[in-house]
């Protein structure tokens, strides 16, 4: 029996995990078409011979003009299928299970990658029309997105749901609706970038709507044994913006139409945000969404070694703990940090002779 929560066993709905331990959805830039290719396999397949219970793919586009950028992973097609279930079929061969984050950058879309700028591409450049709640750029000199129409919010609807069909054909054990940093779903709740005056704007109530809309479109369409996630932005950091308190409110609605767990992260909907940065800064999110709403939670953000993850989990602050950036330094993270809590796992055999406690040799 695991003697530390990090290392313990964890089950939401039919979904057992091996550990808590959970590889955040990271960005590669690294598609054609949104096809995933031989460095996805590479980078998702080593993070679970690394260890990790679950592993998230990258913001996965539910449309092409979904992307972030025109380089990210997509799933708007059937063809996209088989290449994602070469995927997961190679990590639940590790004993580790995979999710894949269902996204639409909306505003955010259309850019180049982090290393060529992150700017803006436009329709010469492999670029795109950007779509929004409202015709309000991310950036001053971007060019203004689109104003959805409710007929196109619609759309939005059923391409969330395809893509939850395809997720599930592609062999996921679970879906996460990307409902944070800045992107569509996430421009809609905000009321700093959702100015609408229709149902899908205004109050609390009709700014959540495309949100919980999807959250059930997809909940109808996914194995009943399947849980569901939602990553949001807990807290805004900008004046007029969303606070925790607004996303209790949220991870309510979230849980009465099929949510089984909140991924709390904060921030990027606006440029003009000022984000206190720290150890554990975005742990109380989790810890007071967990507590008021009564739902399983995510913590994310600079938690960069078991000891601190064991610390949140045994406080009751969260129940699973997502890493990013740690994970793209050491994919082998759940392998490597295991003496810090003196524990066992299991190795992969083909590296059991690089286990640290053995002694050299064959």
């Amino acid at each position: 029996m695991s003697k530390s929560l990090l290392y313990s066993s964890f089950q939401l709905k039919g979904l057992t995990l091996s550990n808590r331990i959970v590889v955040s959805p990271m960005c590669q830039y690294s598609s054609q078409d949104g096809m995933a290719n031989d460095w996805h396999l590479v980078h998702l397949g080593s993070r679970a011979v690394g260890g990790a219970g679950l592993i998230f793919t990258e913001a996965t586009a539910v449309s092409p003009e979904g992307r972030i950028s025109p380089d990210d992973l997509g799933i708007w097609a059937d063809k996209h299928i088989e290449p994602l279930k070469r995927i997961t079929t190679f990590i639940r061969e590790q004993g580790a299970k995979s999710g894949i984050q269902l996204a639409h950058a909306g505003r955010k879309a259309s850019t180049a990658p982090p290393w060529e700028g992150k700017y803006q591409v436009d329709v010469t450049n492999r670029g795109w029309q950007t779509v929004a709640p409202s015709p309000i750029p991310f950036n001053e000199d971007d060019i203004p997105p689109k104003e959805l129409s409710v007929a196109e919010v619609q759309e939005v609807i059923k391409s969330f749901a395809a893509a939850a069909k395809r997720s599930v054909e592609a062999g996921f054990d679970t879906i996460e609706i990307h409902a944070a940093h800045g992107y569509l779903l996430n421009q809609f709740i905000s009321p700093l970038t959702n100015k609408r005056t229709d149902e899908y704007g205004g109050d609390f109530e009709n700014r959540t709507r495309l949100l919980i809309e999807v959250t059930q479109a997809i909940y109808k369409i996914i194995p009943d044994e399947m849980p569901l996630f939602v990553r949001i932005s807990a807290e805004e950091w900008a004046k007029g913006g969303h606070t925790i308190e607004d996303s209790v409110k949220v991870a309510k609605l979230l849980k009465e139409n099929g949510a089984d767990l909140i991924d709390c992260s904060s921030g990027a909907v606006v440029k003009d945000q000022l984000i206190t940065f720290g150890k554990n800064y975005q742990v109380s999110f989790a810890a007071q969404i967990k507590k008021d709403a009564n739902i399983a939670t995510g913590a994310v953000g600079l938690i960069t070694d078991a000891v601190q993850a064991e610390e949140i989990l045994q406080a009751g602050k969260a129940d699973l703990i997502f890493l990013g950036r740690e994970m793209l330094r050491n994919p082998y993270f759940a392998l490597m940090e295991v003496p810090k809590l003196d524990e066992q796992i299991e190795w992969p055999k083909q590296y059991v002779r690089g286990k640290p406690e053995r002694s050299r040799g064959v």
